[in-house]
């Protein structure tokens, strides 16, 4: 189903520039306005000519001198600063674009735009999609990447406006299937932890400084300015804790990241894509899988130090939403999932719940309620069926639901997907087994495998037991049928799941020089042919494969879009922060260790611009709502901590341990 323009549109676009509105009152005057007209009415009409030219060099003098100063104002209430609904221009005159050969600041379907190294392409753009880059003004959301998806100065309408969406997995949170290379290189390495200590070992290779390495070289320009051609208009990013800081005993690149992900969040900008920035790895591990740093038992919320590494978390959790809550930022980062992937059935839904009420009522005492006042919470469902999830936090502040429906891992089915099912279409049973409903959620992850074949995706030194995997492996050699079958499969997916991302834009080559894992790779699929070119053709799938998909109708209940509301008193007595119980724990809730809130704050650096002047730049410095000043997590001092994996003590604790904190020992 694709978008046509509105009545108004069409009417506008068919006449011409001379022709005049007319209504039966004026008809016969516009009959007398001709060349022969009297001179008389010619004076009339050149005073009002003049009085018009007067009124807009008044309006233009306004916009230029008053409008910068309104921009940012000071909420003297919350202490926040609040960005004037649909603002864009923070003054300054337009430079030449260093980044575009013609010097334009902004450009659409085959303009050229030149990188930071010097090279150049041509951006391929068929929908529409317009580029801006003003470096007079870094933080200009004119930008739109299709003309269905309304730009970054216009707000987003949940029901609506649809996400396409692409994950940046592997890129600043590595794993072994997306850039297998790097792990091949290392053979004791299985996670990002163990892979940073073989790195740093190596000084002759450049010791940790391959992470870098990685950064600057696996996701580029090239790749936002290709998702915006390809139709989509979000981007996942996985963030690590390790962006922040790192602690003794962590041996990951310290902060690093944040620098390559406010580069992404400038390119976002530029191609006008919106970033749903995910927390996806935290200290202790959130599910024990590789993707969470270290393979290890669950270490959040779970075991000796659960109740630390969450309070750890928390804190993370706030210093990015100060960063992202900001007026330059608060268009361009709507979304903010706040743990990935937490492994609920070790962790227990009573306990999630606990958390993800004390994380909402921090990030909402930083932002204030409703729309417009930071990003939407995203919590993901930690796997569990959707059902527990009915009624959830009610009146809790746009919180939205993640699912990552995958197959891959359900079990191995020998049901072929090259082949024709029983409608006809190719793709086997499928595209039909994808058809699911979700309500209020969005699908942050889900992929064009329906198994777990391909290098170390199951992780490093494991394979697959699928017999089908050599026939998924081999797409070089895919024929039509089987390309039309693994699409038919995906755009059944796009189609059920509504708002959904992709996992993931790019999987690395092998040391074969061969991506080894295809069926996860949006990029390989679409030059390829086996991911659609437009997404908008997903719609109506379901519906060609005989599944009756109940469209949503748009309709939320109000506290879920933005108007504000308050969670039950009877939430937050049944959800209490800390929780009553952590399971795996050897002592009493009241006896686990903790940390304090002694420390500095953290507060993330951003972006500089050269060529911007300071009165543009000088507001985003990092920090939101300057009435947030209780101080950073830190350790106490005199207290034994186990150690962030194995969490094991050496001595059992018999009292709570209390006193003044200490100066963190951060990286």
């Amino acid at each position: 189903m694709f978008e046509s323009p509105s009545a108004s549109t069409q009417l506008l676009e068919n006449k011409s520039e001379t022709d005049v509105l007319t209504t039966p009152q004026n008809e016969g005057q516009e009959a007398l306005i001709s060349a022969t007209q009297p001179t008389k009415n010619k004076v009339y009409a050149r005073k009002q000519v003049l009085a018009v030219i007067v009124l807009v060099v008044i309006i233009v003098v306004f916009l230029v001198v008053f409008l910068p100063v309104f921009f940012l104002v000071v909420d003297k209430n919350s202490g926040s600063r609040k960005s004037i609904p649909g603002a864009s221009a923070v003054g300054g005159g337009k430079v030449p674009n260093p980044n575009s050969p013609s010097g334009a600041i902004s450009g659409g379907d085959g303009s050229i735009i030149k990188l930071d190294n010097g090279t150049e392409f041509t951006y391929r753009n068929p929908f529409g999609g317009i580029w801006v880059q003003d470096p007079a003004n870094p933080f200009n959301n004119d930008a739109r990447p299709n003309s269905w998806t309304p730009p970054l100065n216009t707000s987003w309408q949940w029901g609506k406006d649809r996400i396409y969406g692409v994950n940046l997995g592997g890129w600043l949170v590595t794993e072994p299937f997306i850039a297998p290379a790097l792990y091949q290189k290392y053979p004791t390495a299985v996670d990002e932890f163990t892979l940073s200590q073989a790195m740093a070992a190596d000084t002759a290779d450049g010791g940790l400084g391959q992470l870098e390495d990685h950064y600057k070289t696996f996701i580029t320009e090239l790749d936002i300015a290709q998702i915006a051609g390809a139709g989509l208009n979000f981007i996942r990013v996985p963030l690590p804790f390790w962006a922040i800081e790192t602690w003794d005993g962590e041996p990951y690149l310290a902060k690093t990241s944040w620098t390559y992900f406010l580069q992404l969040l400038n390119w976002a900008r530029k191609y006008g894509l919106r970033v749903c920035l995910d927390l996806h790895t935290v200290p202790g591990s959130q599910n024990g899988d590789n993707h969470s740093g270290r393979l290890a038992p669950v270490g959040f919320l779970a075991g000796n130090l659960g109740l630390a590494t969450a309070q750890r978390t928390l804190y993370y959790i706030r210093v990015l939403t100060e960063f992202i809550s900001q007026p330059e930022y608060q268009n361009l980062v709507p979304l903010f999932g706040i743990v990935n992937e937490p492994l609920i059935g070790e962790i227990g839904m009573d306990v999630i719940t606990s958390f993800n009420l004390e994380a909402h009522d921090i990030i909402r005492n930083i932002t204030g309620l409703g729309e417009g006042n930071g990003p939407y919470i995203v919590i993901h469902d930690g796997f569990q069926p959707l059902s527990d999830f009915n009624n959830y936090l009610q009146g809790s502040d746009r919180v939205i639901l993640d699912t990552h429906p995958y197959f891959s891992f359900g079990g191995i089915s020998l049901a072929p997907i090259g082949v024709d099912g029983d409608d006809g279409l190719p793709g086997g049973e499928w595209p039909l087994n994808a058809r699911m409903n979700f309500g209020v959620t969005l699908a942050g992850e889900f992929s064009a495998s329906p198994n777990n074949c391909g290098l170390f995706l199951v992780g490093v030194g494991q394979n697959s037991t699928d017999p089908q995997c050599p026939e998924y492996d081999d797409w070089t050699n895919y024929n039509c049928t089987m390309k039309q079958g693994i699409q038919n499969f995906v755009m059944a997916s796009m189609d059920a799941l509504g708002d959904w991302f992709f996992w993931t834009w790019k999987v690395g080559p092998a040391q074969s020089g061969v991506v080894e894992t295809p069926g996860w790779s949006y990029q390989l699929g679409l030059e390829n042919g086996w991911i659609p070119t437009d997404p908008r053709t997903a719609f109506g799938m379901c519906g060609a494969l005989g599944a009756s998909l109940q469209p949503f109708n748009g309709s939320y209940q109000p506290w879920q879009t933005g108007t504000p509301s308050s969670i039950p008193a009877s939430s937050t007595s049944q959800f209490p922060w800390r929780p009553t119980t952590i399971s795996s724990a050897s002592v009493p809730v009241d006896l686990l260790p903790t940390y304090t809130d002694t420390a500095s704050i953290i507060t993330m650096p951003p972006a500089t611009f050269t060529q911007a002047p300071a009165s543009v730049t000088k507001a985003a410095d990092g920090w939101f709502n300057t009435k947030d000043t209780i101080g950073g997590i830190t350790s106490v001092s005199g207290c034994p901590y186990p150690s962030e994996y194995d969490a094991t003590f050496t001595v059992v604790p018999t009292a709570p341990c209390t006193g003044p904190g200490s100066v963190a020992t951060a990286a």
